[in-house]
């Protein structure tokens, strides 16, 4: 286990070597891969461990009985997904966990409140605190989504979701995580819709566009 490159990682920020290799002990660490397009983690499901992924990515999606799929988020390197539901260890995933590329996934055997709770070191301390940073940028990108797909249009959420973007890169040109199909299912409308409304906003002069790349005009 690469403890440097996990130190690395907000979850494990300001814990020395000797306290992250203590709490990788305590927590049973396990590393697994996956391939793209397979899942993690199911809807129904329950657990007790969170997921830090150490390469590839992740996106963490809604899949209904009617085939119907709506992307939440994409979780990439160094960032942790299903925290919430490792802490609240009865509460049954509403949510599947699907890798979006081949990936390496650590998972940390958190138990619930009760066990992280329940141990006295210097390194748990550290562990929840920055557990609930984490939680709390959760929070911000969910609400953030909210605002994503509030517009009624097609145009309108695009450009709410690139004005995100732009906002978080400091930039007006920027790459997405999402591919076409992806980013229709994250802003819950058709693909052919997305497809054709970006051509229009091409052709208008507001984007410039080549796969996931974009620039604000």
């Amino acid at each position: 286990m690469d403890v440097e490159l996990l130190q690395q990682s907000r979850i494990f920020k300001g814990m020395s070597e000797a306290e992250t290799s203590s709490a990788l002990s305590s927590l049973h660490a396990q590393e697994k891969r996956y391939k793209k397009g397979q899942a993690l983690l199911h809807a129904g499901d329950v657990t007790e461990k969170l997921g830090l992924v150490l390469e590839g990515s992740v996106t963490i999606e809604s899949n209904d009985a009617w085939g119907n799929r709506t992307i939440l988020s994409h979780v990439g390197k160094g960032q942790l997904f299903a925290e919430t539901y490792a802490v609240l260890s009865d509460e049954p995933l509403l949510v599947d966990v699907i890798a979006n590329e081949d990936c390496r996934i650590l998972f940390l055997h958190v138990g619930g409140t009760q066990k992280l709770t329940g141990i006295s070191t210097p390194w748990a301390f550290r562990f929840m605190a920055n557990l609930l940073t984490v939680s709390s940028l959760k929070n911000l990108h969910l609400a953030g989504r909210s605002f994503h797909i509030a517009p009624k249009t097609v145009r309108g959420r695009v450009m709410a979701y690139l004005n995100t973007m732009s906002l978080q890169t400091r930039s007006t040109e920027f790459d997405i995580p999402f591919d076409r199909q992806q980013l229709a299912d994250y802003l819950n409308v058709e693909r052919t819709a997305l497809s054709k409304e970006l051509s229009k906003m091409q052709k208008a002069g507001l984007i410039r566009t080549r796969k996931n790349h974009f620039r604000i005009c």
